[in-house]
């Protein structure tokens, strides 16, 4: 069969169905649905498609408006500057220039290694002994989010921690450890306004004991896949376990594009920070950052 014939015979099959649609009523609604929600196919969490892909020849394909989607992202309860001073949660204007000036400055140098108009998933583990490389992941998260043109979106990998819900100003219960333990847990659930404009977050959850199974199985795969196709004016923040104390940030790393290592002050040698490198063996490696 030439192409010509294949391409008619796709035509035939699609005008069937079609019909198959309008003698049931379906065709009618679906057209409804679109007119009335023209951001169609949106949970809360997807309010920046204007319309999802379909064969069918009567509506056009999915298009995008960077616009919508960073103009719809909520923050009910945005911290004051004297909150975030508090947390210390960088912001612009802050009395700490050259604090401010350091997370910009890893901004440009992670976007420039992704290339130019590019989202992108970074992936933070402290080298540290224990916790407290959280406010350094969602500080560098609030960095892209203070870009007028960019959302962020911090996904808590640690369920180790609680430290999250200091530095959120919104409720949470439900994690990423839940989401791919349950099934019937939407998404949209698990998305958390953080109190800084344009920074969404995920919390952890509540599965700590099961976390090294949940983050291989593949609804953590299915997860992260549809994080990173829902937004692509969005950056991802992966935070992880410390690298050298949990197994947990080896397995998260095939979910990110770029991965930066944590220094906290006093804790680790040079020949710590080389064997770290060595040992993840990944051409992602960015840089580090070191914590005061």
């Amino acid at each position: 069969m030439d192409e010509n014939k294949l391409y008619n015979a796709l035509l035939k099959s699609q005008e069937e169905q079609r019909q198959l649609k309008l003698q049931r009523g379906e065709a009618k609604a679906e057209d409804n649905f679109r007119k009335e929600r023209p951001y169609a196919g949106s949970d809360r969490d997807r309010p920046n498609w204007v319309q999802v892909e379909t064969n069918d020849n009567e509506h056009p394909p999915t298009v995008y408006d960077s616009a919508v989607s960073l103009a719809l992202i909520g923050n009910p309860r945005p911290w004051s500057r004297e909150q975030l001073r508090e947390r210390k949660i960088i912001f612009s204007g802050m009395a700490d220039k050259e604090v401010m000036d350091a997370y910009r400055e890893l901004r440009i140098q992670l976007r420039n290694r992704a290339g130019e108009g590019k989202s992108f998933t970074v992936m933070f583990s402290s080298l540290g002994n224990g916790p407290g490389g959280l406010l350094t992941a969602y500080n560098l998260a609030a960095a892209f989010a203070l870009d007028s043109q960019t959302s962020a979106l911090l996904v808590d990998c640690d369920p180790y921690s609680n430290e999250l819900i200091g530095l959120v100003s919104s409720p949470m219960s439900s994690g990423v450890t839940d989401f791919v333990a349950d099934r019937s847990i939407a998404i949209k659930s698990i998305l958390y306004p953080s109190g800084v404009e344009r920074l969404t977050v995920i919390p952890a959850g509540t599965q700590a004991s099961s976390a090294v199974e949940l983050f291989s199985a593949v609804r953590m795969r299915e997860l992260m896949t549809e994080l990173k196709a829902r937004y692509p004016d969005r950056c991802i923040v992966l935070n992880t376990p410390p690298f050298r104390e949990n197994t947990e940030a080896r397995i998260l790393e095939r979910f990110a594009d770029q991965i930066v290592f944590g220094v906290p002050f006093g804790e680790v040698t040079g020949e710590i920070i080389e064997d770290s490198v060595d040992a993840l063996g990944s051409d992602k490696f960015s840089g580090l950052i070191f914590q005061e």
